[in-house]
């Protein structure tokens, strides 16, 4: 798909980030730990994606808060990247988070404060620009974080709109913004371990655990397509008919940060779903890009020739779905 094409895919933030990235040779509890600034650059949720599709030559377009000088600098990082969005101004400053690369260990660690909390009004004009802008596009991606003290039924309201416009829907929240919307009916929801587990009253370890929870997510009739991610194992899809275990390829690097590898699943099962490919297919391109993203430090993102590559690596094995009657 040529970047000169209409987008065709919307994602929103409703709490988005300037994320500043600083590497350390090595974390200590006393004194300073002295620090070199690597990069500057927007975040949350579907900015996230909307930055992964524009890696896979998908043009997006993201929808997002945007708040006093915090928000300012959001737009302008967003401009300067090239990505195309569209900001709902809100009164409270957008949050900044800090990424912190440990040169010694190869880890990353990502702090990140709650963010601004949103005004009845506010919360309003920021539904109804959603609803609004959704009806322009075939493919919708909510994810991410929501903002602090948002009614629990504010995702599931724009789920609810974008299935009755006939949008396909991929949903990737958390919390009671994603109980909520289990009351809907999307097309898509992704799982991570922590909303899996929650969902199942146990930790996600295997691929057992994760097809518990999908198969606990399609008897709620929220959806006909699941996917829990399961860590460096890859994850499991689920369909009405079928579990799919889709292990992860090897890596030829470390796992060095895993703070966008749900981003990048969500982002790149997404741009298959844009160009016909079965769900299957998706979320398998999806773990090939997630993998290819752990490799990377901070809030760096995959580069897609690798996510090629490692695509010919994952590997599926398909489980018949017991029913509750057997």
């Amino acid at each position: 798909m040529s970047s000169a094409e209409q987008p065709r895919i919307l994602t929103v933030t409703l709490n988005p980030t300037v994320d500043l990235s600083f590497d350390v040779q090595r974390l200590v509890s006393g004194g300073k730990n002295r620090a070199h600034l690597s990069s500057v650059q927007a975040g949350g949720g579907g900015i996230n994606v909307a930055r992964c599709l524009a890696r896979l030559g998908v043009p997006a377009v993201s929808l997002h808060t945007s708040g006093l000088e915090v928000g300012h600098r959001l737009n302008r990082l967003l401009d300067e990247e090239g990505l195309l969005h569209r900001g709902i101004d809100i009164e409270t400053d957008t949050r900044e988070a800090v990424v912190i690369g440990e040169e010694w260990s190869g880890h990353s660690y990502h702090v990140v404060p709650p963010g601004p909390r949103l005004s009845e009004a506010e919360a309003a004009r920021c539904l109804a620009a959603i609803v609004s802008a959704a009806r322009d596009f075939p493919y919708l991606v909510l994810t991410g974080s929501a903002t602090p003290g948002l009614r629990d039924d504010f995702s599931a309201d724009i789920v609810r709109s974008a299935h009755a416009d006939g949008i396909t829907t991929v949903l990737d929240i958390a919390g009671n913004q994603l109980r909520k919307a289990l009351q809907e009916k999307a097309f898509l929801i992704r799982l991570d371990r922590t909303e899996a587990g929650a969902l199942i009253g146990r930790a996600i370890e295997d691929f057992a655990d994760a097809r518990a929870a999908n198969q606990s997510v399609l008897d709620t009739g929220a959806t006909d397509n699941v996917v829990t991610t399961v860590g460096a194992l890859g994850a499991v899809y689920s369909n009405r008919e079928f579990h799919h275990e889709i292990s992860a390829p090897p890596l030829s690097d470390p796992v060095r940060s895993d703070a966008c590898a749900g981003d990048s699943l969500v982002a790149a099962l997404t741009s298959r779903l844009a160009v016909g490919d079965s769900c299957l297919r998706a979320c398998e391109y999806g773990v090939a890009a997630a993998a290819a993203t752990v490799m990377l430090p901070g809030t760096r993102v995959f580069e897609r020739d690798i996510v090629d590559q490692l695509g010919t690596a994952v590997r599926t094995r398909q489980i018949r779905r017991s029913r509750p009657t057997e």
